[in-house]
């Protein structure tokens, strides 16, 4: 049976095909009307087929659904991110294919600001999202690579050491010297100069340490990253974020093409009840400069100043979801802000009328699509979901020419001029 529906399944796929290229070459002929009719013959085969079997829909491999309760916490981080950006200047694009694009920059400016203001626009986010307590780990790939070569790491494990180091947080530091002298070949006195160094995190302190440490502060590179580390953070200060902001010489980011300062934001929390220490439980954002990496795609291969940072949406979404469903918390899955509801029977043709005039005002408005439905019913559908007024149409508030308008929260009701409804409910619901 189940071969019988494939063979009529491929039989209209291919009728389906002989009709769609008649209509091309002979449109309106006899001929086009009788494969036409053939089509639809097997349209009804396969119809009275498929009532026998049952069929399971799957959602595609690495991808899922998101309830109603699950979009709204998600539309909700997107709107903090993307109202956060846009605060600061953003403009949305969409780059559905690479295309060669020639880049002119006008004179010189301070790098440092642009960084500075990326980590702002982090702070920014979390700060909205309410998600926990957090931390902006930052560092400078000039300086890495000034402290590998100060501690004797050859050019060509660089990169190599750096990814091992990157894994500080997760890993202790004899397991990271482990990998590197065991896995990557470094020499042990090597690996110990560098654990001096990548177990150091502070603020601003750090940084002036380190610009008089004898070794680090005489390599030409490390010297630059960190006095441009220095001018970050007290641009940082001016923002009102440095307290929020660790230098630390253990965060490497392992992706090439990062030039200059990297950062990371990570959540913290309590390590034991009393909340004595907080600890990293993961990171939910991540960045830094990459000058070179937009001249590879540019002919002439010009340097092009760039900073950016990416959110981890997924991680953020789930951390979110998980606190709703710890703390039991009603979350709104829509933005209606008015029921439209009827005291007595026999008056739906009235709340039609009205919840048009509501939606041609702006209003966002629903109806329960019973004809008569119970006014309790009516109002618990508005504490079920959230929805913070009740517009109740009754014999008398006709006859009157009103509406009595309910704040659900408090119960309170007044009977509005329905000329004035619309701009009373804009006015309840702060909407402009």
């Amino acid at each position: 049976m189940a071969d019988e529906a494939a063979g009529l399944d491929e039989a209209l796929r291919r009728q389906a095909d002989t009709v769609r290229r008649l209509k091309q070459e002979k449109p309106g002929s006899q001929e086009v009307a009788e494969q036409v009719a053939k089509l639809l013959e097997l349209k009804a085969q396969l119809g009275a087929e498929e009532g026998k079997h049952k069929f399971v829909l799957k959602t595609p491999k690495g991808t899922r659904d998101y309830n109603p309760k699950q979009m709204a916490i998600r539309e909700k981080v997107f709107d903090i991110i993307i109202s956060t950006f846009k605060r600061h200047g953003a403009e949305v694009i969409d780059t559905p294919v690479f295309e060669l694009k020639d880049f002119d920059i006008a004179g010189q400016f301070d790098p440092m600001i642009p960084d500075a203001e990326c980590l702002k626009i982090v702070h920014e986010i979390l700060s909205g999202l309410q998600i926990g307590d957090f931390l902006i780990k930052v560092n400078d790939r000039r300086i890495l690579d000034g402290m590998f070569a100060v501690c004797g790491v050859p050019d060509s494990k660089f990169r190599t050491i750096c990814s091992t180091v990157d894994k500080l947080d997760k890993v202790t530091w004899e397991d990271v010297k482990s990998e590197m002298v065991g896995e990557k070949g470094l020499s042990p006195e090597a690996a110990d100069r560098i654990g001096e160094y990548v177990r150091l995190h502070d603020g601003l302190g750090l940084i002036e340490q380190l610009l008089q440490d004898p070794k680090l502060a005489q390599n030409k590179l490390a010297r630059e990253g960190l006095e441009d580390m220095k001018l970050l953070f007290e641009y940082l200060t001016l923002f009102g974020i440095a307290d929020k902001i660790s230098f630390d010489l253990s965060l490497a980011r392992g992706l090439d093409y990062y030039t200059g300062v990297i950062y990371e934001a990570i959540l913290l929390q309590p390590q034991n009840t009393h909340g004595e220490e907080l600890v990293s439980v993961g990171s939910v954002a991540g960045g830094g400069r990459y000058d070179g990496l937009v001249g590879m795609f540019d002919p002439k291969g010009r340097k092009v100043p760039c900073v950016g940072v990416s959110i981890g949406i997924e991680r953020i979404f789930s951390i979110m979801e998980q606190k709703v469903e710890a703390s039991e918390e009603k979350v709104r899955t829509t933005e209606t802000q008015v029921l439209v509801a009827a005291a007595q029977k026999k008056l739906l043709e009235e709340r039609l009328k009205l919840i048009s005039e509501l939606w041609d005002s702006g209003i966002k408005a629903e109806m329960l699509y019973k004809r008569n439905p119970k006014l309790l019913n009516q109002l618990q559908y508005c504490e079920d979901t959230g929805i913070p007024l009740v517009a109740i149409i009754g014999e008398q508030e006709l006859k009157d020419g009103v509406i009595k308008l309910r704040v659900v929260a408090t119960r309170e009701e007044v009977n509005v001029r329905r000329e004035n409804l619309t701009e009373e409910i804009k006015r309840q619901t702060c909407q402009p």
